[in-house]
């Protein structure tokens, strides 16, 4: 029974979030009705929405849901927006992954058939057999490997993930890795001056340059995660116990606690971040310092604040 209901419930969330993406924000009433959701239910998954994203889970990697002022706002989301394509590596993985399990015998009705379907999209004219190309690395997986055995830098046009905007910087590549699904490269970049992993996919163009660089003797252990730069923007902010869940998720200091609050410092790319959390937190956090995120959080005020006029 609790299989059913986790399962009942993952489907309800995936079905929520692209269909507030599609309307920028729905009145509350309107989800309960369309999704038979009681509000209660309704505030868990927003809650469990807010401290999922990609890997990494640093700002701007977590989604945004909360409601405010009785609609259902969802941001940061734009994964979400489109339904997934797969590459053909992705479609022989699934599928060799799938056979495996029907294979063993600890398949399902439904596996069978979510194969059957798969297999006649990845290949119409297939009945037993199938064949799929795969390309075993992208031109800039590739480009970025050569650079980094050959200790050149690059340019890159990159669409950064807490931003959503294109930047241009350079960057020494120290290795180029893939987990979870996705391709990273790891190395200094010059623009902030200091360690950063870049997803290729965002990367939108690459040029090598005949610069050379040193690389360090030692080369961290690559993974994803967020590292803070002495370029973003700090805020210190005093959560409720009930808020205390931040540190978990978010990239914090703790300056001081006691039984009644924590005192944090918030490091981000842009006040952005901080300021939706405080925005989606309300009376349990308290912005202490930081000029550039009390300005955005009066300016979001403000936003909500025409909307309703």
């Amino acid at each position: 029974m609790t299989s059913e209901r986790t399962v009942s419930r993952i489907s309800r969330i995936l079905a929520l979030i692209p269909y507030v993406l599609g309307n920028n924000t729905v009145d509350v009433d309107e989800i309960v009705e369309r999704f038979g959701y009681t509000r209660d239910q309704l505030t868990r998954d927003l809650n469990t929405i807010f401290v999922c994203g990609l890997p990494g889970y640093g700002p701007g990697d977590l989604m945004e849901a909360y409601i405010d002022e009785d609609e259902v706002v969802i941001d940061s989301a734009e994964f979400f927006a489109k339904a997934p394509r797969l590459t053909p590596g992705e479609t022989l993985g699934l599928l060799a992954a799938g056979m495996t399990v029907l294979g063993s015998g600890e398949g399902s009705p439904a596996l069978e058939s979510a194969v059957r379907k798969l297999t006649k999209a990845a290949v119409p004219d297939a009945d037993t057999s199938l064949a799929v190309d795969v390309i075993d690395e992208s031109r800039t997986v590739g480009a970025l490997r050569d650079a980094a055995a050959s200790h050149n830098v690059v340019h890159l046009t990159y669409r950064s993930v807490a931003k959503e905007e294109l930047t241009e910087r350079d960057i020494e590549p120290w290795t180029v890795f893939t987990t979870l699904g996705r391709w990273y490269v790891l190395g200094h970049c010059r623009l902030v001056g200091g360690q950063r992993t870049f997803r290729v996919d965002r990367i939108k163009e690459l040029r090598v340059l005949e610069e050379r660089f040193e690389p360090p003797a030692t080369v961290p252990e690559p993974g994803v995660g967020y590292f803070p730069s002495e370029e973003d923007i700090s805020c210190v902010i005093d959560l409720a116990p009930s808020a205390r869940w931040v540190l978990e998720y978010y990239p914090v200091d703790v300056v001081a606690e006691s039984a009644t609050e924590t005192r944090i410092r918030f490091h981000s790319p842009e006040s952005e971040v901080p300021a939706r959390l405080l925005l989606r937190l309300g009376k349990d956090a308290t912005l202490v310092e930081g000029d550039e995120v009390r300005a955005r959080l009066a300016e979001m005020g403000r936003e909500v604040l025409a909307k309703y006029q």
